[in-house]
């Protein structure tokens, strides 16, 4: 009779792969917790502030215009005389102020002498002293003026930006140089996520916005709209409204005049269904947190 054989112990090798496919096996599908609706909403305010600060550095850092780099530290390099011995910035401008704004103000490109200087787009120049003095009436801005960055200035429910982010010679981007910032544009509309109302300050920047949306496939309605002050327009999510540029060419002639740009701001409000110019309510935010 042939001979009984033990049989084998399982390896403790085998043993623990065993319990291991035994723990992989145990069902674990019950519900999930969710997040609240105010779980959800700060975290994707979290998600587009980090990318609107990592936007706002890549475009800093922008050298793609060759004219423009030059032209902008030029102007740093050889101020005139009311500016000589001042710190210039004299790189290119990312937008700022409210990231869940529901109002977007976008105008055409720093001055070389103002944002340029100070590092902030409409800071330090004649016609941010016109705009800003607008936007404290119209319940935007805490304070009539901008001259620097760390001047306190908060904006509330409004985000401001450019179509071109570097100071261009005569204040005339070329339309290879406008085609290379507008994904900049683009993408800075696409994260603020809030806006409900587009401010475009003169033909240049309206247009522009018309582009930027383009990329984003928000086509503009047929016939493409025309600019002119106090005119709007539906294009997808967002009211398109017009206004002349503040500069002194329209301002110091009469063409722009302060109630002129206070009623486009009022309109802005009206349409983005924002309290009352004198309510201290809103968002108080100076700079991406």
């Amino acid at each position: 009779m042939a001979p009984r054989q033990r049989a084998k112990r399982p390896s403790r090798a085998s043993s623990r792969r065993s319990d291991h496919l035994h723990d992989s096996q145990i069902d674990t599908s019950g519900p999930r917790p969710t997040l609240s609706p105010e779980d959800a909403a700060a975290q994707a305010a979290t998600h587009r502030n980090a990318s609107l600060r990592a936007l706002a550095a890549e475009i800093v850092e922008c050298r793609r215009c060759p004219r423009l780099v030059a032209w902008r530290e030029e102007s740093a390099a050889h101020p005139p005389s009311r500016f000589r011995g001042l710190p210039y910035w004299g790189r290119p401008l990312p937008g700022f102020g409210d990231p869940a704004a529901r109002v977007l103000l976008v105008g055409l490109a720093p001055a070389a002498n103002g944002g340029n200087r100070t590092g902030r787009i409409f800071t330090g120049d004649r016609s941010g002293d016109f705009l800003f003095a607008s936007l404290h009436r119209t319940g935007f801005a805490s304070q009539p003026e901008s001259v620097s960055v760390d001047d306190g200035l908060v904006l509330r429910d409004l985000f401001i930006t450019a179509v071109n982010r570097c100071a261009p010679p005569g204040n005339q981007p070329t339309p290879g140089e406008r085609d290379a910032c507008l994904p900049y544009l683009a993408r800075e509309v696409e994260l603020l996520t809030e806006a409900r109302v587009i401010v475009a300050l003169g033909a240049y920047a309206w247009d522009g916005v018309l582009r930027a949306a383009r990329q984003l496939d928000v086509l503009a309605p047929r016939p493409r709209p025309r600019f002119g002050h106090g005119s709007e327009a539906d294009l997808g999510p967002w009211r398109l409204l017009a206004s002349f540029h503040p500069s002194q060419q329209n301002t110091f002639t009469g063409r722009l005049t302060p109630s002129m740009l206070d009623g486009v701001f009022r309109r802005a409000r009206e349409v983005a269904s924002l309290p009352h110019q004198g309510s201290l309510r809103g968002r108080l935010i100076r700079r991406l947190p």
